[in-house]
């Protein structure tokens, strides 16, 4: 810890995208001594806000409220890249590929410099390795989850913060040393107060059941060829949790159980300790707690839970002369949860020779509404990674 006397050395943080979670983080980092914060993004909203000396405003949850103006905010990385300590990738899956073929030529190169996802799902470590093979003072890591929920986002203006999470998880590629990995910490520790642990092994983070199987199971249990809705449109928005059918909780259950059984499997070839990486329902129950009314299954879980209120499903006009509403095969439930998280699950089973047959199914479903597979976390998948034929 820095003491008041002291004066901090600067710390260069590059958050990329300009979405809740980007805003909020570049918000907090600010209050900090000694920290510089850029952010890079797309919209131009944040930009020209920027641009015209306004700040971004964090709401709290007690009512109150912090602000901050960042030192610089850009969509172009040459300008904001330089000498940066840590870069924070927010943008989801699908956009990272890109994002990190960007901003490869800006890092520098004469120091460590840590790259990261929040959250790190969806094999970031191995698309980074991937891409940024030519940047070896690069250190990749990833974070389990978000540290605090963000909502009500006001581009370039403001952020309402919600709940901070208790401990957060952090992970880094397996290649990094204990050194980086101590360093990291150590970055973390200025940046956050939540406390901070360090993963074995980054696939506790990619292995972390959520988005992927929670979305397409209740999709599938939706618009797929067991649901009330298949073949028909939506007549007004739906909220998709405190909705969601039992057929949908049912594939979830089971989509479940399935990576559960891939984790142990991948303990088994790998040596690796998976025991984080617990079964959806318990995760849902630990990170809601009281707001969850019914926990006694998990179609109460979903149903009963406050914090899911109001979430509404991905829907658009149906267009084509029909009227009504349509999933949307371009939202980031199709896009990244079954392109880039769902594609990961069924390729690890496929090498290792585990039965996922609800995964699977809900998988080419999916990829079939969607028009098919354009990038995907295939395409960074480790050729290398263990293959087991049956029987072995």
């Amino acid at each position: 810890m820095i003491s008041q006397t002291q004066t901090p050395e600067p710390l260069r943080v590059v958050i990329c995208g300009g979405g809740r979670t980007g805003h909020l983080n570049a918000v907090l980092f600010k209050q900090l001594p000694g920290v510089e914060v850029r952010l890079l993004t797309g919209n131009d909203a944040v930009v020209a806000a920027h641009n015209t000396g306004t700040g971004i405003q964090a709401l709290l949850p007690d009512g109150g409220d912090i602000s901050a103006r960042l030192d610089g905010i850009s969509s172009n990385p040459g300008d904001i890249m330089s000498d940066a300590d840590i870069v924070i990738v927010t943008l989801p899956a699908h956009a990272r590929m890109d994002l990190l073929r960007q901003i490869a030529p800006y890092l520098p190169t004469d120091k460590p410099v840590y790259v990261g996802a929040i959250p790190g799902f969806c094999g970031f470590d191995w698309l980074a390795e991937n891409i940024l093979a030519e940047n070896a003072n690069v250190v990749i890591w990833g974070m389990k989850d978000v540290p605090h929920t963000a909502f009500e986002l006001d581009p370039g203006r403001s952020i309402r913060m919600g709940g901070a999470k208790s401990v957060l998880h952090v992970a880094t590629h397996d290649r990094e040393t204990d050194t980086a990995r101590y360093e990291l910490a150590g970055h973390f520790k200025r940046l956050y107060d939540a406390p901070v642990v360090l993963l074995d092994s980054f696939l506790e983070i990619t292995l972390t059941p959520g988005n992927p199987i929670m979305h397409s199971s209740v999709i599938y249990g939706l618009i797929g060829p067991f649901g009330q809705w298949h073949n028909r449109t939506f007549a007004s928005p739906i909220c998709w949790w405190s909705e969601c059918p039992e057929v949908g909780a049912y594939f979830l259950e089971r989509c479940d159980a399935e990576s559960q059984a891939l984790c142990s499997k991948i303990e088994q070839v790998l040596a690796a300790d998976l025991s984080s990486v617990r079964p959806i329902k318990d995760e849902i129950v630990d990170a809601y707690g009281d707001q969850i009314i019914d926990r006694h299954t998990m179609l109460s879980v979903l149903r009963s839970n406050r914090a899911y209120e109001g979430i509404r499903a991905p829907l658009v006009p149906a267009g084509q002369n029909k009227t009504g509403l349509i999933m949307d095969p371009q939202s980031r439930a199709f896009q990244e949860d079954v392109a880039f998280g769902l594609a990961l699950l069924v390729e690890m089973g496929r090498r290792l020779s585990v039965a996922l047959p609800h995964i699977e199914e809900i998988f080419d479903w999916s990829v079939a509404y969607m028009g098919g597979l354009k990038a995907s976390s295939l395409d960074y998948f480790p050729a290398n990674w263990p293959i087991e034929s049956n029987g072995s």
